[in-house]
């Protein structure tokens, strides 16, 4: 059986409104830690910018408890 907890979910956050202090959190995605231990970096669509720019890996905001 498959173990839990290899592959955390993360945020990517575009780097050109980041640079304008803006911190939208446009995508939401997984990533194996054992194949790839280095933070990800991949080129997306921003719908802020309205192009495409290069969106790095960053943690997720913890949800509020009620």
């Amino acid at each position: 059986m498959a173990k839990k907890g290899k592959r955390p979910q993360f945020a990517l956050v575009c780097e050109e409104c980041k640079k304008n202090g803006k911190t939208l959190r446009n995508y939401v995605t997984a990533r194996s830690v054992v194949n790839t231990p280095d933070k990800m970096s991949l080129n997306k669509y921003c719908s802020t910018c309205k192009k495409h720019t290069l969106h790095k890996e960053a943690k997720l905001p913890n949800p509020k408890k009620q």
